[in-house]
C-alpha cells in the first residue's frame, strides 16, 4: 500500500529514482529546502510499502487575500518511471488541492511546458483545469508555458479562471 506523506529532509537524499528521469525538472538542493521551510504542507511525497520513494508533488501558496487572488499552485509534481500509469500523479494533484480548499484558497493553478505532452494530457482534463493564459519566456524555456487553472470551492462565480484575451511574459505575472 502506497503512504502518502510529509516530505522531510531525509527524502532530499532519497529521491534520485525520481529527479533523474529526463521529464523531470531538478532543482538545486536550497530550492526544495526553500519550499519545505515556507509550505511544508504543500510538500508531499508517495512511498512505496518497501521504503522506496514513488514520486512527489510540492507547491505554495501565494497571491493576496484582498484581491481575491489566494491560490494554490503547484510547482514539481513527478513520479518515477517505474510507478506511473498507476494514479499516482491524479492523487497527488487532488491532495495539494485539498490543502488549498483548506486554506481558503480561490483557485489552484499549475504551469506545463509545451514538452510535457503527458502532463497536459492526463494530468488536467479530469480536474477540470482551464487554459487561463500563456506565458511566454519564462525561465529557460525557449517559447512558453501554459498557465492551467482550477477554480476551487470560495470562487462561486468562476472569475478566477476567465482566460485572459492575449499571452503575457512572466514579469505581467505575479
Amino acid at each position: 500500500m502506497t503512504t502518502l506523506r510529509a516530505f522531510t529532509c531525509d527524502d532530499l537524499f532519497r529521491f534520485n529514482n525520481i529527479n533523474l528521469d529526463p521529464l523531470t525538472e531538478t532543482y538545486g538542493i536550497p530550492f526544495y529546502l526553500q519550499y519545505l521551510a515556507h509550505w511544508p504542507e504543500y510538500f508531499i511525497v508517495a512511498e512505496a510499502p518497501g521504503g522506496e520513494l514513488m514520486g512527489y508533488i510540492m507547491g505554495k501558496a501565494e497571491g493576496s487575500v484582498a484581491r481575491e487572488e489566494w491560490h494554490g499552485h503547484v510547482t514539481a509534481l513527478s513520479v518515477a518511471p517505474e510507478f506511473r500509469r498507476l494514479g499516482l500523479a491524479a492523487k497527488l494533484m487532488e491532495l495539494l488541492e485539498e490543502i488549498s480548499e483548506r486554506l481558503a484558497a480561490i483557485l489552484f493553478s499549475a504551469h506545463s511546458s509545451p514538452q510535457n505532452n503527458t502532463v497536459r494530457s492526463t494530468g488536467w482534463k479530469p480536474y477540470t483545469y482551464v487554459l487561463h493564459v500563456l506565458i511566454f519566456g519564462y525561465l529557460h524555456y525557449l517559447c512558453f508555458l501554459t498557465d492551467m487553472r482550477k477554480a476551487l470551492s470560495r470562487d462561486t462565480e468562476k472569475k478566477s479562471i476567465i482566460p485572459l484575451p492575449h499571452p503575457v511574459r512572466p514579469e505581467d505575472i505575479e
